[in-house]
């Protein structure tokens, strides 16, 4: 506990003797943990957004109008039987399309003259559906109900016609993650640099001081111990840092961010996940820090 209690005053010496060089590694981790955790909330964001749109996005699976309500149903339990990640199957009836139809376009002299044209009730009954899984998903239910044995009832199917939206959807959803993580990985990479080059100019200055404790006969972890100490304190005020700036940064944008997604706060998502976002600044500030001092360590002090 002694030795320990050393190479911290040692690492704290160190430390505000090199103030210049400190605040870069600290300004560098600082910016790290900032992108990390701008990741993290962007995915946060991104994801409601995703989900927002795949929730608009279904199939539409239109039946003759001879077929009755009891074998719209039948079909609804057969895709839930073989589609376990559907999220929901809507029945439209006749009426309930055309209902909604003269709501959404009540406004419009257009189109009603064009129903009194037709005549009668032109709408099919459907089943809307959405799923929670990937373009394979859709194209499960899709085979399901152009599959022989609702040939009979089943008048159109129109995953064909959406078929490049989705799959345009869920390649968005791959190119945000790909993105945000290859981001993430030039930033660590960039901040171990200069974590690394700073721990490895701190040792050339300090060079007399280690030829001291050798001559006095300090262990090797002695003499090691106080620069990676001295790592993890720059990732710990970085991790403090960072903190403070997102929570400033979290409450600038909230009403902002809730004009464009109505429904979505910035605020409760950063609050309900405070203790991850925490465990991951200090993963990446402390753990940047330390990890670039072992490596710097072991490859330049000679002990």
């Amino acid at each position: 506990m002694i030795n320990l209690k050393r190479a911290f005053s040692f690492a704290l010496t160190d430390f505000y003797r090199n103030k210049g060089i400190s605040v870069s590694a600290i300004f560098v981790l600082t910016l790290t943990s900032l992108l990390v955790t701008g990741l993290f909330l962007t995915h946060g964001v991104s994801s409601y957004l995703i989900d927002t749109i795949q929730n608009k996005i279904d199939i539409t699976a239109y039946f003759k109008e001879s077929t009755s309500e009891q074998d719209i149903l039948s079909v609804k339990d057969e895709i839930l039987a073989n589609a376990p990640n559907t999220k929901s199957i809507d029945y439209v009836s006749k009426e309930d399309a055309l209902s909604d139809f003269l709501q959404r376009h009540k406004e419009s002299e257009v189109f009603s003259k064009a129903l009194i044209e037709v005549g009668g009730n032109p709408f099919l009954p459907s089943l809307n559906i959405v799923t929670g899984g990937n373009t394979t998903q859709y194209e499960k239910i899709a085979e399901i109900l152009e599959g022989q044995q609702f040939e009979d009832i089943i008048e159109k199917v129109d995953f064909s016609e959406k078929k490049a939206t989705i799959d345009t959807i869920f390649s968005i959803t791959r190119s945000v993650n790909i993105v945000g993580l290859l981001l993430g990985l030039v930033f660590v990479f960039i901040a171990i640099s200069i974590v690394f080059n700073t721990i490895k100019l701190i040792i050339n200055t300090a060079k007399e001081e280690i030829n001291t404790m050798k001559i006095v006969g300090a262990s090797n972890w002695f003499i090691k111990a106080p620069f990676v100490i001295e790592g993890g304190i720059f990732g710990l005020i970085a991790s403090l840092v960072c903190l403070l700036l997102t929570v400033i940064a979290v409450l600038a944008l909230t009403r902002f961010i809730s004009v464009i997604l109505p429904g979505f706060s910035l605020v409760s998502y950063f609050f309900s996940n405070l203790f991850l976002i925490l465990l991951i600044q200090i993963a990446v500030g402390v753990g940047v820090g330390v990890v670039s001092s072992i490596i710097v360590v072991n490859r330049h002090l000679k002990v």
